[in-house]
This record gives C-alpha cells, sequence and structure tokens, in this order.
C-alpha cells in the first residue's frame, strides 16, 4: 500500500482527542476576534492555574492540550522579544508572568502532550502587510515558542483572516521546514496539512466518508473546499488525516453570558470525530480568573462517565469468532480472527489474499443487546476498507443488517437501534487492497438516543431500544408547556387522530433543560437526554408559550 502515514502521525492518531484553550485578551474583553489594540492591563487572571488545565485534561481522557500562544489580536501569552504586546506590558504577575511557559511544566509534570497556536494573522503587528517584513516577524516568534518550552507535539496554525484587511503572502514552506527543524516530533496542522488537516467545520464532525488520503495540491490554506476536506480523498497522493474542531461554548473564547454543551452533545460529537477516524479537538476556555470553569469541568466528567460506562464491556469479547479466510490457515495465530479481540492496531486480522468476500463471525451462548459497533483498522498497514455491513441473525434463520459504513481507518463507531441476537457477521463489501481488521468491539450504549423516520411525518425516538416518544411533524405542534416550564406534554401517535399522552418533567431546567423523564404508555419512567432539534423545538415554543397553560 502507498501512503503510509508517517510516526509522528500515527502517535498523533493514537492521542484520540485534545483539548484546546483558547486564552488572552479576548477573555476580559468579551470578543472573539480582537481588534489588536486593546490595552495589555486588561490582561489580569487573578487565580490561572495552568496545573488545573492540564490536570482537567488528564483525568478526563484528554492526551494533549494546544494554547493559543498568539491569536489574531497578536497579543502574546509569552515574553517574545520581538514585540512589547505580550504579558510583560500586562500587571499580569508584576509583568513577569509566562502563561506558555506555565502550561509547559505543568504538562511536562503531568504526562500531557503540549500543543501551540500562532496566528499567522496578526492585528497589532504593523510589519503585517509587508511580506518579508512579517514573515521573519513571524518566524522569529516561531523559533522562540519551539526552543524554550520543550517537547512540542503540534504546531497549529489557520488562514483566519477578516474582510478588508491587509494582503500578505505568508511563506508557509519555509515556516513548515522551520518546524521540522526545532521540533521533528512535531505535526504540522493546518487547511491542507502536511501531517493534519482541517477537517472543513467548526462543528466538531467529520463526513460519515473519511479518508486520512489527501491531496494537498487541491488544497490551499485559508481557501479549501470543505465537502473535500471533510471527505479526503480515496485516490489521494498524501496522508493528512482530518482533526474535528469544535468549542464546548457557542465561542472559543470564554463568556459569561455562553452555557457548555451537554455530556450527551459531547458523546454525539464524540462518534462523529473520534469515530470518524479523526482527532477530537475540543475548546475549553479558561475563564478571567484563568481557570477551567466548573461548569465546563463537570460536563467533561460527566461527558468522561459516559464513555467509561459504555466501553467497558465490549460483548465481542465473550463470543465465538471466526472468518471466511485467514492468511496462513487455521493453524498460524499471526493473522487469526482471536486478532480482533486484542484491543490496540498492532495485532490484525488477515484473509486470504486476492479474495473478493470478507467476513467474521461471532458466535455468542446467548443473546446479547447492543447498538454500538467499533471497527479498527491497522492503520500502519493503509487505509482500505472502502465499505462495511453488519448483520444479526434472526430467530427465523435468515441475516438482517441493522447497520453499514464506509471508510473505517484509525477508528469507526456506528450507533444504531438497540437489538439483540445470538449471532453476527461482520462483512467487508469493497476494499482497495486484502483487508485488515486490527479491533472489534460491540458495545451497549443506554444513553443515547436515536432518530428513525418512520414516515412522511413522524419521527420515533428511541431509549433504550423502546419507542417512548414518538414526534409527529413540527406543524402538529406536538410540544405544550406549562406556565412553570417544568412539565412537557408530548403526544405519542403514528397518526395524528390516535392521541395517547405522554408527560415528562424537566429535569434542573436552568442548567440542562435537555434532562427529562418521561412515563410511556406502559407506565414505565425513563430519563433521556434530549437530541439539540427536539431541545431547540421545546425552547422555541417555551418562549411563545410562557403565559399558556398546559393543554
Amino acid at each position: 500500500m502507498e501512503n503510509k502515514l508517517r510516526d509522528v502521525q500515527l502517535q498523533w492518531q493514537l492521542s484520540e482527542m485534545a483539548l484546546f484553550l483558547h486564552f488572552g485578551p479576548n477573555t476580559f474583553t468579551d470578543t472573539e476576534w480582537g481588534t489588536g489594540h486593546a490595552d495589555p492591563s486588561v490582561f489580569n487572571p487573578t487565580a490561572l492555574n495552568a496545573t488545573q488545565w492540564v490536570t482537567v485534561a488528564k483525568e478526563n481522557g484528554f492526551s494533549r492540550v494546544i494554547l493559543t500562544a498568539k491569536h489574531h489580536d497578536g497579543f502574546c501569552l509569552w515574553p517574545s522579544e520581538y514585540t512589547d504586546y505580550s504579558v510583560k506590558s500586562s500587571p499580569w504577575k508584576n509583568g513577569s508572568g509566562d502563561v506558555v511557559g506555565e502550561l509547559a511544566e505543568a504538562a511536562r509534570i503531568a504526562g500531557i502532550q503540549l500543543g501551540l497556536y500562532l496566528s499567522p494573522w496578526d492585528r497589532h503587528e504593523e510589519t503585517y502587510g509587508k511580506t518579508l517584513e512579517y514573515n521573519e516577524y513571524y518566524m522569529g516568534q516561531m523559533t522562540e515558542l519551539l526552543t524554550k518550552y520543550g517537547v512540542i507535539k503540534e504546531v497549529w496554525l489557520d488562514g483566519a483572516k477578516g474582510e478588508g484587511e491587509k494582503d500578505m503572502e505568508y511563506f508557509f514552506d519555509d515556516w513548515f521546514s522551520l518546524i521540522k527543524q526545532l521540533q521533528p516530533g512535531a505535526v504540522i496542522f493546518s487547511d491542507d496539512g502536511p501531517d493534519t488537516r482541517w477537517v472543513g467545520d467548526e462543528g466538531g464532525f467529520a463526513g460519515t466518508t473519511c479518508w486520512s488520503l489527501f491531496n494537498r495540491s487541491d488544497a490551499k490554506i485559508g481557501d479549501t473546499d470543505a465537502s473535500y476536506s471533510q471527505g479526503g480523498d480515496s485516490l489521494g497522493h498524501d496522508w493528512v488525516p482530518a482533526e474535528c474542531d469544535v468549542s464546548i461554548r457557542p465561542g472559543w473564547f470564554w463568556h459569561a453570558s455562553e452555557v457548555p454543551k451537554s455530556p450527551m452533545e459531547l458523546l454525539d460529537l464524540y462518534y462523529k470525530s473520534a469515530g470518524r477516524n479523526c482527532l477530537l479537538l475540543l475548546n475549553i476556555p479558561p475563564n478571567s480568573s484563568g481557570l477551567i470553569s466548573e461548569q465546563d469541568v463537570q460536563v467533561l466528567r460527566e461527558f468522561n462517565k459516559l464513555r467509561t460506562s459504555i466501553f467497558t464491556l465490549n460483548y465481542a469479547q465473550n463470543a465465538l469468532v471466526s472468518a471466511s479466510s485467514t492468511r496462513g490457515g487455521l493453524g498460524d495465530p499471526r493473522f487469526s480472527s482471536q486478532r480482533v479481540l486484542e484491543e490496540g492496531i498492532y495485532t490484525y486480522w488477515a484473509p486470504n489474499k486476492n479474495q473478493t468476500h470478507w467476513t467474521l463471525y461471532f458466535d455468542f451462548n446467548e443473546k446479547v443487546t447492543f447498538n454500538l459497533l467499533l471497527v479498527q483498522e491497522p492503520i500502519q498497514m493503509g487505509q482500505r476498507i472502502i465499505a462495511f455491513h453488519l448483520d444479526i441473525l434472526k430467530s427465523n434463520g435468515k441475516w438482517e443488517q441493522v447497520t453499514n459504513g464506509t471508510t473505517v481507518g484509525y477508528r469507526r463507531l456506528l450507533l444504531f437501534p438497540k437489538v439483540d441476537s445470538s449471532q453476527l457477521r461482520f462483512v467487508i463489501d469493497k476494499s482497495r487492497a486484502d483487508p485488515l481488521i486490527s479491533y472489534l468491539g460491540i458495545y451497549l450504549d443506554p444513553f443515547s438516543i436515536l432518530s428513525e423516520r418512520i414516515g412522511s411525518n413522524t419521527i420515533s425516538l428511541h431509549v433504550n431500544g423502546s419507542d417512548i416518544l414518538e414526534q409527529v411533524a413540527h406543524n402538529l405542534s406536538p410540544y405544550y408547556w406549562s406556565t412553570s416550564l417544568t412539565k412537557l406534554k408530548a403526544k405519542r401517535s403514528l397518526q395524528p387522530q390516535s392521541r395517547a399522552p405522554l408527560w415528562g418533567i424537566i429535569l434542573n431546567p436552568i442548567a440542562d433543560m435537555r434532562s427529562i423523564e418521561i412515563l410511556n404508555s406502559e407506565g414505565e419512567l425513563a430519563r433521556m437526554c434530549l437530541p439539540p432539534c427536539v431541545f431547540n423545538d421545546i425552547k422555541d415554543i417555551s418562549r411563545n408559550t410562557q403565559s399558556t397553560s398546559a393543554l
């Protein structure tokens, strides 16, 4: 296979999740894109604690942190020799502080990898717009960051620039060469790599098809086709896996008026980023005190608990595994089908060469209930699988498909309505070369709600595999609120004229309006977290019905 990844890219992929830390004057001025004219005196965190930042990362499954050492406003979080617009001109620690230095030391002690973002766009520096002078300035600052703070594992840069700003030519190739010279173990992130690429959106999700293969010649920093970035290119000449950046809050910098996403929303993003062959880069902005807000910390803890609960038990571990063929025969353990039960990517099942049908069979002693599939390829051998599906054996002796997908790569996660079966098969339908599977997991996610369209005007929501809430089309107004906004009445019906009501009680509606308990028609009480689309509908209706009693 061609286009194999390099070791630094493999180490990046194995890290799976990273925290982004947007911090600077914007944190104190309640802005997103600073003008570059804010007085340095605004930067004065009263309780900055970089140890807290890396502790939050480590305790919640994030092995890397990336800091905005300089954002678009040009303010430097280290005492740069190239400008006075930095922490040395602020009142914080009487101008003797160094945020980058404190984070680097805290990360080193905690064993957390460190990455740095150095914005090419600089709204403060007077040489910006003068091609030669600014490129020298930028490379000087890059040299400071990559020589004074120990091992740097990722250098993050982008092509962001506001409309009407000065024209500027960046010497990207020179920058990349400098980075590789000073920190050969670092991956470089940008719209076109060279090591990892932007996924094409800031929503935190990749395409359902996502190749690590990519043509850098078809991408340009600051001007890349988002759909191409999301999906990659099965015929690409370069190995440039995608990174999915998203903020836990609506903004990238901390704002007192904003609240974080819910743990369930983060789980959904995890499935659609790390679960689609990407790295999830989740922004957790420190507040104006210099700490990660307790509200955000609590969400991360709950998100971590969800993942731990779901992925602790792989039901496939209890199955007898067989395959349509095994390279070397059944007596050769190197490529045995049992290898797919061994965690990691360095052992794998391999079929006989030059086959056209590839299947793994799992036989359980009894029925198991599950709704989540995890598949991994040994990406050090390339990304091969183009299409696959998962079947269960029904009681009538016939196979029935429960889910299907396209690319796999390092990690593919697929959530589907809950099923139970004593036998299943994983079928690879199409592959670029002989497919290889390093790991396969079968799990139960009891928390997520999966929506299925039943007809032209009905959506069924599943919790724990049961239809507990069926939403009729929006124009039928299925939601009614009481004046206190604590009770929800949802009308349950496959046909509008047949209405069996369900009642739900909002739990803690201020901190988390997405969590409700619903009593279904069988008298069972189920707790559920509403998906964003339903939650937003309810929220919108609540604004218009605060003076209306429940119907």
